[in-house]
């Protein structure tokens, strides 16, 4: 089981954020009650939608995804989040199997 879905116009990424964290990045695969989620450490603050958009934006870095590609679909408001990246569902994913 992985922390992403395809869909026909990119993946779904399952994650659990770690509100001002000392560094911003991504930790790998942590497990949770709903399934494996990529754990994304960011130093803003979880006010203000300050810390999604610190996840977005890390997360397109990596993905090498443009900032507007990354997007909260569920949990703005909750550790738990599912976001949308949009792009190649093939590509996406095999870039996101390396971040296990």
């Amino acid at each position: 089981m992985t922390f992403w879905r395809a869909v026909p116009d990119g993946v779904t990424v399952m994650v659990k954020v770690h509100p001002r964290a000392r560094r911003s990045g991504l930790m790998g695969q942590v497990p949770s009650a709903a399934g494996p989620r990529l754990k994304v450490a960011v130093a803003e603050a979880a006010e203000d939608g300050k810390a999604n958009r610190a996840v977005c934006d890390l997360l397109a870095a990596a993905l090498d995804r443009p900032r507007g590609a990354v997007r909260v679909l569920t949990g703005a408001a909750n550790r738990e989040k599912i976001l949308a990246v949009a792009g190649d569902p093939a590509a996406l994913s095999e870039r996101l199997d390396t971040l296990r």
